[in-house]
């Protein structure tokens, strides 16, 4: 779908010349809206866009000259075009210093008023052009910006690597701040689409009732405040990919309408009874249990087979092992960078403390736990001291009991996570006292190791235990 181009402004208070140029511009394409006053012109302006505005020097009421000065003050990025039949150089002057940008003298042949409409709709469409560049310029996605080696993270890129070049539907799950957007910007960057429009709406971000209009757009009048035609997003990703994330969050009426669309691209705009269609690729994410979402009925079982076609799998940064100091190295260089700070390394006790802790707030939060430390580090390297506490980020943990296993997991995986998350969360609440965990876990300290190692849990930095007080003799503080 080509740029849809705003209809042209004539302004004339003469109904057959109104009438003329406007079939003239409909026998070339273009829409036109005609009015015969400056006044009335002056109004559309301020409820509609227009390509460009062709005006009458001589109007009933307001004149040419003073309408161009009006426009040119409210609107500066509009081009005027002023008629006269009384074309004389110094009137041409006053034009041009009025605003217009160019100036044609009565009679004047058909090419030349279709000339400057043609220079204008060309204008018109490298500023949209332009504008799009720029809001992709600074979201270049690439797929080593995906950091980490565990073995789910070098599956994952592989399998983006694979599925990015097709077509195909994409549904991107995990929890927030485990990089759902960082993938679905790799899989439009690495797909044939690269070179056409990457549209990205958040459905949670925007109120229900004005979500529809943003994905599919509105006829002007279509509801109060609708001053103008508005095209929707998908208009917009035509040719390229749109990705809706946290789509658990829409309303179940606009998943019908979604999963309309998802058969051939059609829709219609709010409020319009045409209807249109695109081609668009449509990847999804959440962070919701869909499945369970799916159960409370508060998401269409059709649209997730719909969505589904090829499903990713976020893990979560407390199952990601070592590459917790990958990403905290990643962001310490690239934080150093913008901060002009010489900060190349993490101490080893700064490293235990964050391997050590459980990431609620995954790589989003292990982000900016590292811009912090580099903000408050004085030295070469960060110390644990430059670190938070995580008291507070500790209480964030889902209990375990409360945690559901992930669709396809095994008896063995689900056991062995909840243990892990079980151990570390009481490890965390007792500031990673050994003793005092074993005691409330009722099994030994040496056996507490082992479990450790064997579910690979950090064993941090354990204060020293106080000796204990001596049988017999009170303490006072």
């Amino acid at each position: 779908m080509s740029v849809a181009l705003p209809p042209v402004l004539v302004v004339d208070d003469e109904k057959n010349m109104r009438l003329s140029l406007q079939t003239m511009l409909a026998d070339e394409g273009y829409a036109a809206r005609s009015v015969e006053s400056a006044e009335g012109a002056l109004g559309l302006l301020e409820r509609e866009e227009f390509l460009m505005v062709i005006t009458d020097a001589r109007l009933g009421g307001a004149s040419g000259y003073e309408f161009l000065t009006k426009a040119r003050a409210q609107w500066p990025e509009l081009p005027l075009l002023m008629i006269t039949a009384y074309a004389t150089s110094k009137l041409a002057v006053e034009a041009i210093k009025a605003g217009a940008m160019d100036y044609l003298a009565k009679p004047f042949a058909p090419e030349e008023l279709l000339h400057a409409v043609d220079r204008c709709a060309e204008r018109y469409r490298l500023l949209q052009e332009n504008a799009r560049l720029r809001a992709r310029a600074g979201e270049t996605y690439r797929l080593d910006q995906i950091v980490g080696q565990c073995p789910k993270m070098l599956e994952l890129r592989q399998l983006i690597q694979t599925v990015a070049p097709t077509d195909a539907r994409v549904l991107i799950l995990g929890e927030s701040g485990t990089g759902k957007e960082l993938v679905a910007g790799a899989l439009h960057s690495l797909s044939c689409r690269r070179k056409a429009n990457y549209v990205r709406i958040n459905c949670a971000a925007i109120p229900e009732t004005l979500l529809e209009s943003e994905l599919f757009g509105h006829e002007k009048g279509a509801f109060t405040g609708a001053h103008r035609q508005k095209p929707g997003r998908v208009e917009e990703a035509d040719g390229g990919t749109i990705f809706l994330d946290e789509i658990a969050d829409m309303s179940r009426p606009l998943q019908a309408k979604l999963l309309r669309f998802l058969e051939d691209g059609s829709f219609m705009r709010v409020g319009g009874t045409q209807e249109l269609r695109v081609n668009v690729r449509l990847l999804a994410a959440t962070n919701r249990d869909i499945i369970a979402a799916i159960g409370a009925d508060q998401f269409r079982e059709d649209l997730f087979h719909r969505l589904n076609v090829v499903q990713l799998r976020l893990p979560p940064v407390r199952e990601r092992g070592e590459d917790v100091s990958l990403l905290a190295e990643h962001f310490l260089k690239t934080f150093g960078l913008s901060m002009n700070k010489n900060s190349r390394s993490i101490s080893r006790a700064a490293r235990q403390k964050l391997l050590s802790h459980h990431w609620p707030g995954n790589v989003r939060e292990l982000r900016n736990v590292i811009e912090r430390a580099l903000i408050l580090e004085t030295t070469t390297e960060i110390q644990a001291n430059s670190l938070p506490d995580f008291q507070l980020e500790a209480r964030l943990h889902k209990s375990p009991a409360a945690s559901r296993p992930a669709l396809g997991e095994s008896l063995d995986d689900i056991m062995t996570n909840f243990e892990r998350e079980l151990i570390a969360g009481i490890l965390e609440r007792n500031h990673f006292n050994l003793a005092k965990t074993a005691e409330q876990l009722k099994i030994s300290r040496h056996a507490l190791r082992y479990r450790m190692q064997r579910l690979d849990i950090s064993p941090g930095t354990e204060p020293e235990e106080e000796p204990p007080t001596p049988e017999g003799k009170e303490t006072f503080s």
